[in-house]
């Protein structure tokens, strides 16, 4: 049965009212803390909406409350819509995960793996025991690295990446030229390495489609699912509504910052980065996640196919790698907590430790948003703050067990 995200009183989808209460104190206590500045939060269950809530300052300085459709830079949950944007062209034909990356990028023919430095600094390479895939590319398992600002300053990679200016193209073709002369981090499919693999799916996806990636996403994902406010851009008519953002350190009070990870664009961009350039609101990315519940539509129409909804959301890791368990930010990958395409899959919540229901995936963002589908409990969870810190607090994990507190069946 479609579900379309009307709105319900909490008891008529399986909730509890104190429950949903206790959760919106547990954030409101960070904003109270000085931890955050504001908070909106949007929990739906069958397909309704149970709660919608905002709270604290979408601007200290300029006294401006928060408001349910203040608009959030949500960073990397831009990689899930990625993502669906890469499984609509796998349901044209345009892919498959065993194609050679090279076969759409092919620019990136003949990488070489990184081996280390010699005596000089020089760096030393080896071949590859396979040419990367696309498999890989959707499961950060290619060998690509990041080479951000917040990348680890002490890394020879990201140091390269950096060196080479990659994430200040002018476009995603540039980015791939650079890309070009890098080498690979590891032997692809060794290892898991948070990376641009999703910038390099929205080169691809411009490749395939013949159109830019704000293009492709606002025709195929946010027009059909009447997303209005979800953007590579913000434009004047909107940017009241956008969020300040803030930086913590330790216990220093917040800081308004400008955007460290790229401009806040007020025209759609020359680069659009599929890893991290989204603006959204709750309400709009809650129409997303419940299509990826509908499994692939929402309200009689369909974005994508059921199946393509299934393959990003089962898990491609294997137990062994799992078992090393890495972290990525607040996500601890372990037994049960796995990932699929663009985000994470929980294999078995007991295992991991989490009360969510199997299949749940989810993924979050630089600046504190978050959010899950759990298709077990036909639950969805968003959260949008406006939040970058090294100490942020754990705010998915936290209210994954508060919802499962509150649900009644």
């Amino acid at each position: 049965m479609a579900r379309g995200l009307g709105m319900a009183r909490p008891e008529e989808v399986g909730l509890l009212p104190a429950g949903l209460d206790a959760v919106d104190a547990a954030v409101r206590a960070y904003i109270d803390n000085g931890t955050l500045a504001g908070a909106v939060t949007l929990v739906a269950r069958h397909g309704r909406v149970a709660r919608v809530t905002a709270m604290g300052a979408k601007d200290i300085e300029g006294a401006a409350p928060m408001a349910p459709d203040t608009i959030f830079r949500i960073f990397s949950m831009t990689k899930p819509v990625t993502a669906t944007a890469m499984m609509i062209l796998h349901d044209e034909g345009k892919w498959t995960a065993r194609d050679p990356i090279a076969r759409h990028l092919p620019e990136l023919k003949g990488l070489k793996i990184f081996a280390g430095l010699d005596e000089n600094g020089g760096v030393k390479l080896e071949e590859p025991d396979h040419a990367p895939t696309m498999g890989e590319l959707m499961t950060h398992m290619a060998g690509f690295a990041y080479g951000t600002a917040f990348s680890n300053p002490d890394d020879p990679i990201d140091s390269l990446y950096r060196d080479a200016q990659v994430l200040h193209s002018g476009n995603l073709t540039e980015m791939v030229q650079k890309l070009a002369g890098l080498p690979l981090a590891h032997q692809p499919g060794s290892k898991w390495r948070y990376s641009l693999s999703m910038d390099l799916q929205g080169a691809i996806i411009e490749r395939l489609s013949g159109q830019s990636l704000p293009d492709f996403m606002r025709m195929r994902i946010f027009e059909p699912l009447g997303m209005v406010d979800t953007a590579f851009h913000t434009p004047a008519e909107k940017r009241d509504r956008l969020a300040s953002l803030y930086f913590k350190a330790g216990d220093a009070p917040l800081a308004e910052v400008d955007n460290p990870l790229g401009d806040d664009y007020a025209e759609p961009p020359a680069i659009a980065f599929g890893g991290a350039g989204l603006v959204s609101t709750a309400a709009d990315y809650a129409r997303y996640a419940q299509m990826l519940l509908n499994a692939g539509e929402l309200n009689g129409t369909r974005i994508v196919s059921e199946e393509a909804i299934g393959e990003q959301m089962t898990n491609r890791l294997s137990d062994e790698l799992l078992a090393t368990r890495f972290v990525a930010g607040h996500q601890k990958f372990r037994p049960g907590f796995g990932y699929g395409y663009n985000g994470v899959v929980f294999t078995d919540p007991s295992l991991a430790g989490v009360p969510v229901g199997q299949g749940t995936y989810h993924w979050d963002g630089a600046a504190g948003t978050w959010f899950w589908v759990d298709p077990e409990n036909e639950l969805l969870f968003v959260g949008m703050i406006q939040l970058l810190s090294f100490t942020a607090p754990p705010l998915q994990e936290l209210t994954q067990r508060m919802i499962a507190e509150a649900m009644i069946d």
